[in-house]
C-alpha cells in the first residue's frame, strides 16, 4: 500500500517571470499530483501537493532545480497529512 502525504513548499530565488508555475504543474502531472502552485507577494513561489509520497519525494527534488531559468536559493519543505482535497493540479492567478 502507497502513503499518501501532502507537502506545503515555498520557494525563494529567481522564480518568478521564468515558467516555473507551469513546468512545476507539468512535472507534478507526470507524478499524478494534485494540488496548486502560485506566484506570492514577496517574490516566492507557492506549491500545495498531495500525492503518493515517493512522488513527492520526486517532485521536491525536481522543484530544487525548476524550469531552464529559476535559479532556486532556498525550499521550505512542510509535510502534512493527506486530505484528498484537490481533484487535479492547478495555477492559481
Amino acid at each position: 500500500m502507497h502513503m499518501f502525504k501532502r507537502i506545503h513548499l515555498l520557494i525563494s530565488g529567481n522564480v518568478q517571470g521564468v515558467s516555473y508555475r507551469i513546468n512545476s504543474r507539468n512535472k507534478a502531472e507526470e507524478f499524478y499530483l494534485t494540488g496548486w502552485v502560485k506566484n506570492i507577494s514577496d517574490g516566492k513561489v507557492e506549491i500545495m501537493a498531495e500525492g503518493k509520497e515517493k512522488d513527492l519525494k520526486e517532485f521536491i527534488k525536481w522543484c530544487y532545480g525548476g524550469s531552464d531559468n529559476a535559479v532556486v536559493s532556498e525550499m521550505k519543505v512542510k509535510w502534512e497529512e493527506y486530505e484528498k482535497k484537490f481533484d487535479k493540479f492547478e495555477i492559481l492567478v
